[in-house]
């Protein structure tokens, strides 16, 4: 499944895995998402409703471009710097190119749409 992240003016696409929590966040689209940095490595940005934890770890390590589910905050997250483990991380994709290092580059808080993509 791809999506397509448009965040000012910028289109980002990310390829997420199939597993029930992507399920719930693609049953969301198109949505919005207001979103800041967080200790420079990630945007995150709460979701309308909580994705399902079924399947999932107890937290993850998220490597840099990886998409995430903080499900404690309901917050989706963009990954574009390195985050070490953490509880209750859902590791949903990758985005794709380099729209890690793009993301990297936009300061502050932004808005994020976030939509289906078709290839």
């Amino acid at each position: 499944m791809k999506v397509q992240i448009t965040i000012g003016g910028q289109r980002l696409t990310a390829t997420l895995s199939d597993s029930a929590a992507v399920r719930d966040l693609v049953a969301q689209l198109p949505v919005s998402i207001d979103m800041v940095d967080h200790g420079q490595v990630e945007k995150t940005g709460r979701l309308p409703s909580p994705l399902s934890l079924e399947g999932q770890p107890d937290g993850a390590d998220p490597d840099v471009g990886d998409v995430g589910y903080y499900a404690p905050g309901n917050d989706l997250v963009l990954y574009y710097g390195d985050q070490s483990f953490f509880p209750g991380i859902v590791i949903l994709g990758q985005l794709d190119g380099d729209a890690a290092q793009r993301l990297a580059r936009v300061d502050g808080p932004v808005t994020a749409k976030v939509e289906a993509h078709d290839d």
